[in-house]
């Protein structure tokens, strides 16, 4: 008997609404995968996104679809390495790969950390993220957030300067990155640019729609730009190399722990700094990426602290400070 697999689709409501560019939203949907092999079980989450032509009711049919190969394989690894050739990068490949890792950890007695070659999980702190809204409310959610040591603003295209300044007002002492989510464009990134240096921005991700980023060719911002929207996995770096000098990696992107190893790697030896970062969802969604946490210069795992409520066990937090994962939850 093989691997055998079950598939919920959850929904877990956010504190108050979570805005981007693209849009606004009150609940996180997520799909959980969950498996069985000779009285182990591993679980895995990912978030399906419409903007990668994602929905909920796609990727559980797509993960459902694996169930006859999965009782096929004999093992929780074989079944992961061959499922690298079986579906694409995106969330229903990351649900399964994390499910198989935390199974073949289950099985093994072994810490996924262990399993990968990573080193020990440390404390990380995480970015805390900031909706877009107009300028007053995002300086009123910057004062109320201004003791985090590192904030990510959501900003949105036409009055960003006036937003990023509104922020730096309302948290002085907090370190700032920025999330355009594409909704820049080439006669707004200048004077955006303009701002965020004058605010002190560390970090920029995604000005620029995907495909039609040229004018960030060879351009000396003065702040690192992250791609985002723009890098999925290992195939996707050479492109960027002239554009951006971080890239964002997302386990819903990836398609899984298993790609965003082998793509921090293949990313640092580019010289490419890295932003580990996440989807909203809840702690069995976060723990996974919080391996990569020791290879990135920027850590983005706060969907957690965005819900209304998150799983049990969940991960810790101490403010924006997360400790790893413990084993009954993932890992």
């Amino acid at each position: 008997m093989g691997i055998s697999l079950s598939v919920a689709a959850e929904s877990w409501p956010i504190a108050g609404s979570f805005t981007i560019s693209r849009g606004s939203r009150t609940e996180a949907r997520v799909v959980v995968a969950t498996l069985h092999l000779n009285g182990a079980t591993g679980r895995g989450e990912c978030v399906p996104y419409p903007r990668y032509g994602e929905s909920v009711e796609g990727v559980v049919a797509l993960i459902e679809a694996q169930a006859a190969w999965l009782a096929s394989q004999p093992s929780a690894r074989q079944a992961r390495l061959g499922l690298l050739d079986r579906l694409k990068p995106g969330a229903a490949r990351n649900a399964l790969d994390c499910a198989l890792w935390d199974l073949e950890a289950k099985q093994a007695n072994i810490p996924v950390w262990q399993l990968a070659g990573l080193s020990a999980p440390a404390d990380a702190v995480t970015a805390y993220t900031l909706s877009l809204g107009t300028p007053d409310s995002m300086r009123e959610a910057a004062q109320k957030a201004a003791h985090r040591p590192l904030l990510k603003v959501k900003l949105g295209g036409a009055g960003d300067p006036e937003r990023i300044a509104a922020v730096r007002e309302g948290a002085p002492d907090s370190s700032l990155i920025v999330d355009a989510n594409e909704a820049w464009t080439d006669d707004l990134l200048e004077p955006c640019l303009a701002a965020c240096r004058a605010a002190g921005v560390e970090l920029i991700e995604q000005p620029l729609p995907a495909g039609k980023d040229d004018a960030l060719t060879g351009l000396d911002a003065g702040i690192l730009l992250c791609a985002d929207e723009s890098v999925h996995d290992r195939s996707t770096l050479d492109a960027l190399a002239t554009r951006y000098q971080a890239i964002n990696i997302k386990l819903d992107k990836t398609g899984g722990l298993t790609e965003a190893i082998a793509m921090a790697d293949a990313a640092d030896a580019r010289g490419l700094k890295l932003m580990i970062g996440c989807m909203v969802g809840t702690s069995l969604a976060m723990a996974p990426a919080l391996l990569l946490a020791g290879k990135a210069q920027y850590v983005d795992l706060d969907g957690p602290l965005l819900l209304a409520k998150d799983r049990d066990p969940g991960l810790s937090f101490s403010g924006s400070r997360i400790s790893p994962a413990l084993a009954a939850l993932w890992g």
